[in-house]
């Protein structure tokens, strides 16, 4: 009992109330869910909430979540896993392979997430027994499987027709699972267009019709990793291991031996997430299929704060932009626009609450960036009789008021504030002015509002301690 008090010494988490991340995960929930049923009836883009949005947007986030929760197995045992996306290269070929030879998706499953722990296991070998640089390790693995697939696929579908070096043939897909009579009651709710009604019923239909077997099986993953590492006293020892090693090794905790089920685990999971790409995403293997979902997994991983849930509001939002780029084009991500700018706003005013006059300043500039965006586009232009020049004076004021704040508050925080109203005024002259973001733009779109979220949480992040650390025993 003792030992095992010591063990968690060693795993610092700050005292919160019971629940408290169960509630703040709803709230956060709820205010995303709020925030697009107010968007899709301002703008009236219905693809915003619609249910073939949310079964693309799970698509496309589970083999990136499935990529992140790997490197959430391994970088809290210490060990940074940049070959993710090779174990998930292996997930696809071996996946497809083994589904197309036999004949059974899930025996594709199975060889997918084995091959992935074959690829978690080399590069535990060469980080935690030859202590390798775990950086240069995951690299040299994902450069390493890359060719090795394609050989594999010269010499297995040559005089395969329909597959060849860069494919493999067509893979026999996972039975689909639909809830009985819950869609075909809330249809005409969705259907309605009400405010949140509708957004929360097509969010029903859209999670409980035409899911893959496979996506119920890859969803149970998180709550299954939650309760081994947070509940159980095997995930309390691993973790340990990733924030002191020298202090559980002392209380009789098996270092070693924790890395490597850390690492092989996190190949399985990364495995895993490839299969899905190549039997549930497009029933196919294609060279360079995994398209970097690898190295995005352990963005929303750092996203995520190296807990679940959060990853998988990481992986969540890329794949939610996807699909909605995919399904919505310019038009879907040009209306997103507006909750880019009411986010910029909102912080603004967070970041400048402790300085008056740079608070002042900064409801000022904001008020003078929207109505000079709306005086500028015409909408409001008749009824509030304001030119531009009124309203760009109006920001000018406030962006001087601001400055002023800052110089002499000496803050940098006021800095920011400023240029987040500069750029929420950018942002609010170009929604106006336009119908719809360029097409490259909107390909790009994923890749962009990962990387905004990813600046704007960072400051907030704890890594485990001891992440990407070279060990050794004591005794060797």
């Amino acid at each position: 009992m003792s030992q095992e008090l010591s063990v968690k010494e060693t795993v610092k988490t700050p005292l919160r109330p019971k629940g408290w991340v169960r509630w703040r995960f709803l709230t956060l929930f709820g205010a995303v869910l709020v925030s697009l049923a107010g968007l899709r009836v301002i703008t009236g883009q219905e693809m915003l909430t619609d249910a073939g949005t949310i079964r693309t947007t799970l698509v496309f986030s589970v083999p990136i979540a499935l990529a992140a929760l790997g490197g959430l197995w391994s970088e809290r045992a210490g060990i940074i896993n940049i070959g993710l996306e090779g174990m998930m290269i292996l997930g696809t070929w071996f996946g497809a392979y083994f589904a197309w030879s036999y004949d059974s998706p899930w025996i594709g499953l199975l060889a997918g997430v084995v091959a992935g722990m074959a690829g978690g296991l080399l590069h535990a070998v060469a980080t935690v027994t030859f202590a390798v640089d775990h950086i240069v390790s995951g690299v040299a693995i994902n450069i390493l499987m890359l060719g090795a697939m394609r050989y594999l696929s010269i010499l297995v579908y040559a005089d395969v027709p329909g597959a060849g070096a860069a494919q493999s043939p067509k893979t026999p897909g996972f039975p689909t699972l639909d809830l009985p009579v819950v869609p075909e009651l809330l249809q005409p709710v969705a259907g309605s267009g009400l405010f949140l009604v509708g957004d929360l019923a097509s969010l029903i239909i859209g999670l409980t019709t035409r899911m893959s077997a496979f996506t119920l099986v890859a969803l149970l993953m998180f709550p299954l990793t939650y309760v081994l590492l947070w509940r159980t006293t095997f995930g309390l020892r691993l973790r340990s291991v990733g924030e002191n090693p020298d202090a559980a090794e002392s209380l009789g905790v098996t270092v070693y031996r924790l890395k490597y089920i850390a690492v092989v685990v996190s190949g399985g999971l990364a495995g895993m997430g490839g299969a899905f790409l190549a039997m549930v995403a497009s029933n196919i293997y294609q060279e360079g299929q995994t398209g970097g979902r690898g190295y995005i997994g352990l963005a929303a991983m750092i996203f995520g704060n190296w807990r679940p849930g959060g990853l998988a509001l990481g992986a969540g939002l890329f794949g939610y932009t996807d699909a909605l780029q995919l399904r919505g084009g310019g038009e879907a991500v040009h209306a997103m626009l507006l909750l880019l700018v009411a986010a910029l706003l909102a912080w603004t005013l967070w970041r400048s609450r402790t300085a008056p006059l740079g608070r002042v300043g900064s409801i000022v500039a904001v008020l003078g960036a929207l109505l000079y965006a709306l005086t500028a586009a015409g909408p409001l232009a008749s009824l509030s009789g304001l030119s531009h020049p009124t309203a760009a004076l109006l920001l000018l004021v406030g962006l001087v008021l601001a400055l002023v704040s800052m110089w002499r508050s000496s803050e940098r925080k006021i800095t920011f504030a400023v240029l987040a109203v500069g750029a929420a005024s950018l942002l609010l002259f170009w929604y106006f002015n336009t119908d719809s973001v360029p097409r490259e733009l909107a390909t790009y779109s994923p890749h962009i509002a990962t990387l905004l979220v990813l600046s704007l949480a960072s400051q907030k992040l704890r890594a485990p301690a001891s992440i990407g650390k070279q060990w050794k025993a004591s005794s060797s």
